[in-house]
This record gives structure tokens, sequence and C-alpha cells, in this order.
């Protein structure tokens, strides 16, 4: 779809971690995650056995769930991060046992959006993280080096920093951030307004369409229909396209995600 280089201009395997931090294939998912001081050897099995919890289902776009019970036992005291990388390599998410935005999410691109913010602060002081996501008890990070899939090395750079934050206990968010999210009714109004007069007339020609569906704080959630379901560039059209409207237009939106069915869809440019 070669209108989406026209019409928009400009995140990425799936894995778990914690501290000490495991990486593993990019693809299958197999959870890590324990507290500062390695398990007892032995006890595999009952290790095995709490997470064995299926990961959320893979989304086309950055997303940030809340902690959802049995992620994580519920008798630990301690801080537990698990990671998920993309299949593509660029980015990966990390949950964590603590909530680090209460209802909201905020999208830091750069050191200097950081100020302020001993967590994004402390990711952007490692020399290959590009973008930071916070949004409630997860932390989605983009690398700047986009030929490398392995996240082993730095996933363990991340999650270190990451406890780090939480153990100071200092503001994770500067205050400054939380006083500007404006109401869902604002971000809802902002979002539906750059879609009407901006990404739909943009991709109707293509018989798609962008739906919003639901603004909870300010993240929002989108659903592609037309032709832009199923379509093998949705992906670059939410990432270059969708997204740098979205913020463009309404600064203060957070988490952008994508709740479309691709495998259901059916386009005749990409059959």
């Amino acid at each position: 779809m070669n209108f989406i280089k026209r019409f928009f201009s400009g995140m990425k395997q799936e894995d778990e971690i914690s501290e000490p931090v495991k990486v593993e294939a990019p693809v299958p998912e197999s959870a890590v995650s324990e507290p500062i001081e390695p398990e007892p050897t032995g006890n595999a099995d009952a290790g095995a056995e709490r997470f064995s919890d299926a990961p959320p289902a893979p989304r086309t776009v950055l997303h940030a769930p809340a902690v959802k019970q049995g992620l994580f036992p519920e008798s630990s005291d301690g801080i537990l991060i698990k990671a998920q990388p993309s299949s593509t390599g660029d980015q990966c998410m990390f949950t964590v046992n603590r909530v680090l935005m209460k209802d909201c999410s905020w999208y830091f691109d750069s050191f200097e959006s950081a100020a302020e913010s001993s967590l994004a602060e402390s990711l952007f002081s490692i020399d290959d993280v590009e973008t930071v996501l916070v949004c409630e008890a997860t932390v989605t990070v983009t690398r700047k080096d986009k030929t490398l899939v392995d996240w082993t090395s730095l996933a363990k750079e991340i999650g270190t920093a990451i406890r780090n934050a939480v153990e100071e206990g200092q503001s994770l968010i500067a205050d400054k951030i939380i006083s500007t999210i404006p109401s869902e009714d604002v971000i809802r109004e902002g979002i539906q307004k750059v879609i009407d007069e901006e990404v739909n007339p943009g991709v109707a020609g293509h018989g798609g369409q962008i739906n919003l569906l639901a603004v909870k704080g300010n993240s929002v959630t989108i659903q592609m229909g037309g032709g832009c379901q199923g379509c093998s560039a949705a992906d670059l059209t939410l990432k270059q396209g969708i997204h740098t409207s979205f913020r463009k237009a309404v600064p203060e939106v957070g988490a952008i995600f994508d709740e479309t069915d691709h495998t259901a869809g059916l386009n005749p440019f990409f059959s």
C-alpha cells in the first residue's frame, strides 16, 4: 500500500524476564521470572508450574495490559519482572508486579522528555534505548539498533534499571506529567477528530477505515477495518502513520492498542 508512505510519516520477539534476567528465542514464549535471589535448586517442576500461564495474545502495536492475576506468584514480596520481546525484535514489553503508573500511561520519546521521571531517566541512560512507554504495570522499550533481535543482554540492563528505580522509591513519573493528562473526554474528542479528518480520508481510497473503540485514562484502543484488516502493510500504517498522527494531534495520548483481528481480514490488494 504505497499510499501509506505518501500519507503518513512517522514500535516490535516474545519472551519473559526478571532479575537475574533470561531471554530466550523470540517467537516461542517461555516464562522466566525470579526475584533478585536465585531460586533454590531442585524445585524446577514447581517453578515451571508457577509460570505456566499463557502470555497475552500478541498484537501488532505496542500494548501494555495491567498485571493479571496469576502472572506472578501471589506470595512473593520481591520485585518480579517478565519481558516479552516482539517477533520483529525492535521492542520489548516488561511487566512488573508493581503499579508504575495508575490508570494511565505516558510515552517518552527522548531523554529530555524523561526529566524528573526517575524510571524513564534510568532507562534512557542505557545507550540502545530509543523510546519508553509506561502503562500501568508495564514498560515497553524500543531499541535504536533495528538490526539486533536478541534481547538477552539489553533486557538484563533494562530489568536492572526498572528494579533499581522501583526500589529507590522516588517519583517514577514526574508530577508535572501526571498533572497535564487531560480527561478521557478530551482524549476521545482529539483522537476522533484526527481519525475523521486525517487518518480515514487517507485510507478510504483503499477501502480501509480506523475506528476508535475505547479510551481509558489517556490510553486508546482502535480497530482497523475494511481493506486495512489483514493488509500486509497494516503494521507499517500503525507504527509510522497512525501513531505519529495521534501523538502529533494529541501529545498527551499514551498507549495505543490495536484490537484488530488481522487473521480474519481479506485484503484484495495483498491476496
